[in-house]
């Protein structure tokens, strides 16, 4: 940013105007580029690969709809066993829902696992919300 004009002569009124729009650029663009971490939870056990689709389609959407999804139900599988390793990855589920700011719980159907998350999630006063199958949002 230039105070002088093009004739060379200080111009303390455009400089303080073109100034000021410059950070008001700056800030727009690091607001336009937030996007808060938020923790998808939806059914995993029973029809397994059914609920991975859907995992995948809702953490689709969440980055769709400005956020960053965190979903372990799609990460930990990869590396860990359902079977002998359910409590170590529900203890790292938790650890990984302390990290996000809001818990969006999707489906009609809340199973064990997820009860836990959405119950720690509003023990942590985290904004939770609901959303349809359908990804609709609905008041619970």
């Amino acid at each position: 940013m230039n105070k002088y004009n093009a004739e060379g002569y200080p111009d303390q009124t455009a400089y303080t105007a073109l100034s000021a729009i410059e950070r008001e650029e700056k800030t727009a663009a690091k607001t336009a580029r937030y996007r808060p971490l938020i923790y998808v939870c939806s059914p995993f056990s029973g029809d397994i690969p059914g609920n991975t689709k859907k995992a995948i389609r809702y953490s689709r959407f969440a980055v769709d709809n400005g956020a960053i999804p965190i979903a372990p139900h799609l990460l930990f599988p990869l590396f860990m066993n359902e079977e002998t390793e359910r409590d170590l990855a529900l203890f790292m589920d938790m650890v990984l829902l302390s990290k996000c700011e809001e818990l969006w719980v999707f489906g009609d159907t809340v199973s064990t696992g997820m009860r836990a998350e959405i119950d720690r999630a509003e023990r942590k006063k985290m904004t939770v919300r609901y959303f349809t199958e359908g990804l609709k949002e609905v008041k619970r």
